[in-house]
């Protein structure tokens, strides 16, 4: 099989912006030449709370849980789950000022990007 090319963006927990500290807590890849558009998530809330003790981990789960919800098509998510793959990445990557914020986006070759989106996880998540 030949490789295609994906891109991907790490999803960082930012509890306080204005102290800019930040874990990792999941990754989106998007991959045009194989459709695909998946992300995963692993949140540690025992560092969360090292960054900011009030910060409530269930709903940072509840976001993170929207940006799958959103990379799987859950119409239960509004439009942003019901278009074109590349669409979805591209609106799931954009600067946001939010707690759960996009990196910037990154790429690589692959034959299976749910492969490599695990491994991603793993490497730069868990």
């Amino acid at each position: 099989m030949t490789a295609a090319t994906y891109e991907y963006a790490l999803l960082r927990v930012i509890p306080r912006v204005d102290r800019g500290e930040s874990i990792n807590a999941g990754v989106v890849l998007y991959c045009q030449g194989l459709d695909f558009l998946g992300a995963r998530t692993a949140l540690d809330a025992g560092r969360l709370r090292a960054l900011d003790a009030g910060v409530d981990p269930d709903a940072v789960r509840a976001a993170l849980a929207a940006v799958v919800a959103v990379c799987d098509g859950d119409p239960a998510v509004g439009p942003a789950g019901t278009g074109a793959l590349g669409t979805r990445f591209r609106w799931l990557t954009a600067p946001k000022s939010t707690i759960v914020q996009p990196g910037p986006v990154h790429g690589g070759l692959t034959t299976d990007p749910a492969a490599q989106l695990e491994h991603l996880v793993d490497a730069l998540v868990r």
